[in-house]
């Protein structure tokens, strides 16, 4: 083992203050337009299921990609794709910036996604590169996962600022000039790396991943939607046997996109489901939390965005100490006791009597964070130590696949979810018919409903649809609840006792 100075002496920390610059935005633009929803919906006149597509579309790609794009990183160079995805990532920004219609914007978030699946398992990966002490690297990924997290979590405080004073497009201009700095000291200080023994890209095996991961969140989506067509449960269906082929494809190659035998490994397996769980719930719940503050407490957005502080602060704090934390009790404790962080957030929001106040939301922000913070970050060391270098964009990929899939599946599940328990107590309203399902069909909906009714009907829409938004976060908090509870305790019983995180193979 080198020693602990790494490969790169003093200038390590620096290459890992670029990473975490580009993975700040990336990880922020899978929330920062959650606030910016209700300007969005005014500006461009989208739907509810257009909505749903603008906050999750980017994470879905984001995932579908990574896959491929981590063993693309290990192929033709990490820190190329690097600076590639986050060129693209910048060209998309502009897109997204100067859209005029829901399907430009959403066509923009597309390109933020290409884009970040190929800056988001370089960022991993390199960080395996640089550090080769164990101790440095877990306390590197720790930073690596503060800042993940935390931009997941202040993006909603960033945007609700920028929405509030220069409109919902400054959101995506912001990401520019960080884009054009980035660029420029990453090419100067970050070092490349090929892996030595790669072969050739199997393009079949990666258009399988793509098509299977994106299918089978289309399928979820529609399924969890109660509006699903045969065509959906085709899409569906073909998303499984595309992953079922994809599985089976990569356990006979020579060199796969990923190497599925990892999963053999207990540990290997229990964080890949840590970060996926932890993800899907934090996701979803910063989605509907955040639309509550502003459309049932009427909260502007950068109000909004500031009493989401709660989750960044404790995440942040999480994500540093779990290093420490995992040394002194071991990954097994570290990531059962952050599951069930998340675990009991839900439960807090599910049993608080209605109508929820700001106090326990902030309570339970708290519990996210704590539980985002140590989860990811223990699962991210685990699956980066169980790796040899030249497969680290592998892992790379299994990490941020599930980040980006679980956030982008828990607005869609369980945001879904929440929409349908929604309209099903939005009945007997004061509004005329030809608008009945624009004012059942979403809070933002009703609200837009309610400015146009006269009094008293505006006050009986209003608290209408905010029992009915209280009553949903309930059902969906309970069942989001025992879902994590139950991933906790297969986590757990997944770990060996007394696992440690090593270097690698």
């Amino acid at each position: 083992m080198e020693d602990s100075a790494g490969a790169y002496g003093s200038v390590r920390w620096m290459m890992l203050g670029v990473l975490c610059a580009s993975l700040l935005l990336v990880a922020m633009d899978a929330t920062i337009l959650n606030v910016a929803l209700p300007s969005l919906i005014e500006d461009l006149q989208v739907g509810p299921l257009e909505q749903l597509w603008i906050i999750d579309i980017y994470g879905l790609v984001l995932g579908g990609l990574l896959i491929t794009t981590g063993a693309l990183g290990d192929r033709v160079g990490r820190k190329l794709l690097f600076i590639s995805g986050f060129v693209l990532f910048g060209i998309a920004s502009v897109v997204a910036a100067t859209a005029d219609s829901a399907a430009q914007l959403i066509g923009g978030r597309v390109l933020l996604g290409v884009g970040g699946a190929m800056v988001m398992p370089s960022t991993l990966s390199l960080i395996r590169t640089i550090f080769s002490d164990v101790r440095e690297r877990t306390m590197a990924i720790g930073i690596w996962a503060a800042v993940a997290g935390v931009g997941a979590t202040v993006g909603p405080i960033v945007g609700g600022f920028l929405v509030e004073h220069y409109g919902w497009a400054s959101a995506f201009w912001l990401n520019v000039p960080v884009v054009l700095v980035t660029v420029a000291v990453g090419l100067w200080v970050l070092p490349e790396y090929r892996a030595p023994q790669a072969g050739g890209l199997d393009w079949f095996a990666a258009a399988l991943s793509v098509a299977g991961i994106v299918c089978l969140a289309w399928g979820i989506k529609h399924l969890a939607k109660g509006e699903a067509s045969e065509v959906d449960w085709v899409i569906l269906c073909v998303g499984i046997a595309a992953l079922a082929w994809f599985t089976r494809r990569q356990l006979t190659a020579a060199d796969p996109l990923l190497d599925v035998r990892l999963f053999r490994n207990g540990a290997f397996t229990a964080a890949a489901l840590a970060t996926l769980l932890a993800m899907m719930a934090i996701g979803a719940a910063m989605f509907l939390i955040s639309l509550w503050l502003q459309y049932v407490h009427g909260y502007s957005p950068s109000q909004a965005g500031i009493r989401m502080l709660p989750a960044a602060l404790t995440l942040l704090t999480a994500s540093l100490l779990t290093p420490l934390l995992m040394e002194k009790f071991g990954v097994r404790a570290v990531l059962g006791f952050g599951l069930g962080a998340v675990a009991l957030g839900f439960l807090l929001l599910a049993v608080s009597p209605e109508p929820t106040t700001y106090p326990v939301v902030a309570l339970v922000l708290v519990s996210f964070g704590l539980g985002d913070g140590m989860a990811v970050t223990a699962a991210a060391a685990v699956l980066v130590g169980a790796v040899p270098a030249d497969r680290a964009g592998q892992a790379g990929a299994v990490e941020e696949t599930n980040y980006e899939v679980g956030v982008g599946f828990g607005v869609a599940l369980l945001g879904s979810l929440h929409a349908r328990i929604f309209s099903q107590h939005m009945t007997d309203l004061p509004v005329p018919a030809d608008r009945v399902d624009q004012a059942s069909g979403s809070i933002g909906g009703a609200a837009e409903v309610a400015a146009d009714l006269p009094e008293p009907a505006r006050d009986q829409l209003t608290q209408a649809s905010s029992h009915a938004f209280d009553v949903a976060l309930t059902t969906t908090s309970y069942i989001s609840a025992v879902v994590v509870a139950v991933v906790a305790v297969g986590t757990v019983w997944l770990v060996p006792k007394g696992f440690r995180v090593t270097g690698g193979h």
